[in-house]
């Protein structure tokens, strides 16, 4: 059985390290700023291209733009050559990914992109290809050579080329003073968009169905509104409902262990805690679950229109923010 141990893994990985380095020390950056230039310049879109494993590379560097701010789309060569080429034009920029700068169908796609009045763009590891030759800008990416033993499979090369593309998406980013919340749009479904979109107001509990009781009710008649509505907790609130205190599970455990069941039939304005930590319907969700969690945890926040009124809004849970994918 073949098996591969830890000193050739790290001879291996120590090789590629070399590898990467030597791109670095060769690196011309004054083309990578004049790329970055372009891309910023651009009034249409950046279109990528590229054939086999360069074409991943080439589109997940378009993703990347994409997700920062930067209009990119990935156009296959092949399909471009039957029909897709139609929706390049003059305005765009189109960039091209080879390791050789010799790929065949990125070659034959070059005439046609001129035709249509795109910005070519050529991005590979030979400074004296085709792709060199005929594209208006060249990108020359230094490789040494590949890790492979053959230095046939793309392994080195693909590295480079990610690292080129991801890191001049983050200058673009930056020069284009992109914000968290620009950032954020882009990634509605994932935990970051989340976090930086949602407010309290969009994963709140409205106040209808909410548990409530008024400060002269006893404990014992608020037992079943605290157990039923499954918050963990009731909100004593007033004729305008202003909210005047809280009272969970918790401190009933507690109320009762230290003093019996007489105090059933306490007031609940004897028994709630008047001072509770409170949040408002615009706080940033993710601001109100660090409310939970200091000065020392709770599961809840009620909600109110303003701190200074304290008229009940809603109330959002730890729960709900978790289900939130907060």
């Amino acid at each position: 059985m073949a098996k591969a141990s830890a000193a050739d893994l790290k001879k291996l990985f120590d090789t590629q390290q070399g590898f990467l380095n030597y791109f670095f020390d060769q690196l011309n950056y004054e083309p990578l700023q004049q790329f970055c230039q372009a891309v910023l310049d651009c009034e249409g879109t950046v279109f990528f291209s590229g054939v086999g494993k360069s074409g991943f590379i080439a589109q997940k560097i378009s993703m990347t733009l994409v997700s920062t701010g930067t209009k990119s789309v990935f156009l296959n060569p092949t399909d471009a050559l039957h029909g897709d080429i139609g929706i390049v034009g003059d305005k765009d920029l189109l960039v091209l990914f080879s390791k050789s700068g010799a790929t065949e169908e990125l070659i034959k796609l070059i005439p046609y992109a001129k035709a249509k009045g795109a910005k070519l763009v050529g991005v590979s590891s030979n400074n004296k290809s085709k792709l060199a030759e005929h594209c208006e800008m060249h990108i020359y990416l230094p490789l040494e050579r590949e890790l492979c033993p053959f230095d046939l499979a793309p392994v080195t090369s693909t590295a480079i080329q990610m690292l080129f593309g991801d890191t001049c998406a983050v200058a673009i980013m930056q020069a284009k003073s992109l914000t968290m919340d620009e950032y954020a749009m882009n990634h509605p479904a994932g935990r970051i968009g989340k976090r930086l979109i949602l407010n309290v107001k969009d994963v709140m509990k409205p106040v209808a169905g909410l548990p409530l009781c008024a400060p002269d009710d006893v404990l014992m008649s608020v037992l079943v509104e605290l157990s039923q509505k499954g918050c963990g907790c009731v909100l004593v609130v007033d004729g305008d409902m202003k909210l005047l205190g809280t009272f969970t599970d918790g401190d009933l455990r507690r109320k009762l262990a230290a003093q019996g069941g007489g105090v059933l039939q306490s007031k609940m304005s004897e028994l709630m805690s008047a001072t509770p930590r409170v949040t408002t319907a615009d706080t940033k969700a993710v601001e109100a679950m660090k409310g939970m969690e200091q000065p020392s945890p709770v599961t809840f926040l009620p909600v109110v229109e303003d701190r200074a009124g304290m008229k009940l809004a809603g109330l959002v849970t730890l729960h709900g923010l978790v289900n939130a994918g907060l």
